[in-house]
């Protein structure tokens, strides 16, 4: 099986330079160029069959720029959102620096209102199983997902520790091509955007 997993475009809160997460912004004119340029190489190069995506604004409109372009069916799925970033989430940094400063919890505890790591890598192992098991060896899927949940889908893809430190980047609408041949896993390119804009 071919997985793309792809992040959405720019989006407003990156203009803003707030803290996104569960806020639900949409994509900017130039997140729009972006989404359209990585579904031409995509539909250029890939045979997609379905698009799981994120049901927040910016990787939504990001699936149908692809959609549109292979023709694929679309499946929307929360478990795909972004980090659950409670009362962060809309603020500027500074604000959010200190109305809620920093604090190590362990893994299966949240503050502010937030999802605990333990739930957000749960949420990308559930994906991960779903989508593995959902479609065919020879199957092309794509996946337009969040950076914070692409992170958590590569520690699921490669059974790292819940609390590895380890970061994969994505910028906007980076692709990861992975590749699933029965317990066989390859990372073919990670965060490419040749097609950027």
């Amino acid at each position: 099986m071919k997985l793309l997993v792809i992040r959405h475009g720019e989006s407003e809160a990156d203009i803003l330079n707030v803290h996104e997460g569960r806020a639900d912004f949409e994509l900017t004119e130039r997140g729009h160029r972006q989404a359209e340029a990585m579904s031409e190489y995509v539909s250029e190069n890939y045979q997609i069959a379905k698009i799981y995506h994120s049901t927040l604004k910016r990787a939504e409109q990001t699936a149908k720029h692809l959609a549109a372009k292979t023709g694929a069916e679309l499946i929307h799925d929360e478990h795909l959102m972004e980090f659950n970033n409670g009362l962060l989430a809309g603020l500027s940094h500074s604000e959010a620096d200190e109305k809620y400063p920093k604090i190590d919890v362990p893994a299966h505890k949240s503050v502010y209102e937030q999802e605990s790591v333990l739930e957000f890598r749960f949420r990308a192992e559930y994906m991960l199983s779903k989508l593995l098991s959902e479609n065919d060896n020879d199957a092309e899927i794509a996946v337009v997902t969040h950076g914070g949940m692409i992170n958590q889908l590569y520690k699921a893809f490669f059974g790292l520790p819940v609390e590895d430190d380890h970061w994969f980047f994505t910028g906007d609408t980076g692709i990861h091509e992975w590749i699933v041949n029965g317990n066989t896993r390859c990372i073919v390119r990670a965060n490419f955007a040749a097609h950027n804009i």
